[in-house]
């Protein structure tokens, strides 16, 4: 328990979106500079244990956290990027699965971490042990090489940078800085079109799993960076049911019309 995550804790929020689906949620910026918010997701599995996507410190309420949810049994990194935690997680939990994806073992700072499912490097149709709860679309022809992950029973759809919904508001306490590049970053804009767009170094590819995730049912979406709030409104009234929400009660909690800004986003590969 290091001295910077009791820090962390104080910025941190932790939440439960639905039954025994749990965020949490800090600022993160970045570069320094785009204030991105960064979030980890627990999952309670019914087989037992937690399934989490550690993308945040492992802070002492996120531990305090997490042992009122179960016995940790997969520690899931959603890309090539998202791995500034794996290390701690797995020294914590050494008994659960570390999941993650082929361009991770090419880290340094991973070299002594041991994988027990990788994406891209075992077979296509490889279970890892949480597939009856948790559905999994590898986007090999991504950028960052991104999971995107179904919780059926609860009908959310948990990704890391498939799918933005800025700005962060939960994840800097309630209001994100402003930034132009940030403010405009949500499923409905064209930005956000045209960067999933660019980001597929293979197009082929992202059609095909672009249309796997349309093919599911969810309703409400994750995202590692964003707001959990309504997608299916425009961008100004998004933000002000936002703002008056938070004067209100201090979070987002309108969590409806992710299949919609899914298919929003990746029109380009839809179409």
């Amino acid at each position: 328990m290091t001295k910077n995550n009791n820090n962390v804790d104080a910025e941190l929020v932790v939440r439960e979106v639905t039954d025994g689906v749990w965020t949490f949620s800090k600022p993160f910026a970045r570069g320094g500079l785009i204030p991105f918010g960064g979030r980890s997701t627990a999952i309670q599995l019914e087989s037992g244990g937690v399934w989490v996507l550690a993308s945040t410190p492992l802070t002492p309420r996120t531990r305090e956290k997490l042992s009122e949810l179960g016995d940790v049994a997969f520690i899931v990194s959603p890309d090539a990027v998202h791995d500034l935690y794996l290390a701690e997680f797995q020294e914590a939990y050494p008994a659960a699965k570390l999941i993650g994806v082929e361009a991770l073992l090419r880290k340094e700072n991973l070299k002594g971490l041991t994988f027990g499912g990788v994406y891209g490097r075992d077979p296509a149709d490889a279970a890892f042990g949480f597939e009856h709860e948790i559905a999994a679309c590898y986007f090999s022809g991504f950028k960052n090489k991104d999971v995107a992950f179904l919780h059926a029973r609860s009908r959310t759809l948990v990704e890391a940078d498939l799918l933005f919904n800025l700005p962060a508001h939960e994840q800097y306490g309630g209001h994100a800085p402003w930034f132009p590049f940030a403010a405009a970053l949500s499923p409905y804009t064209a930005l956000h079109r045209r960067i999933v767009w660019a980001l597929g170094e293979d197009k082929d590819a992202m059609r095909r799993g672009a249309r796997t995730v349309a093919g599911w049912d969810f309703d409400r979406v994750i995202p590692c960076h964003g707001v959990r709030t309504r997608f299916a409104v425009s961008f100004e009234k998004r933000r002000r049911i936002s703002d008056f929400l938070r004067s209100r009660i201090g979070q987002d909690t309108i969590e409806t019309g992710g299949k919609r800004a899914w298919e929003a986003a990746y029109k380009l590969y839809l179409q």
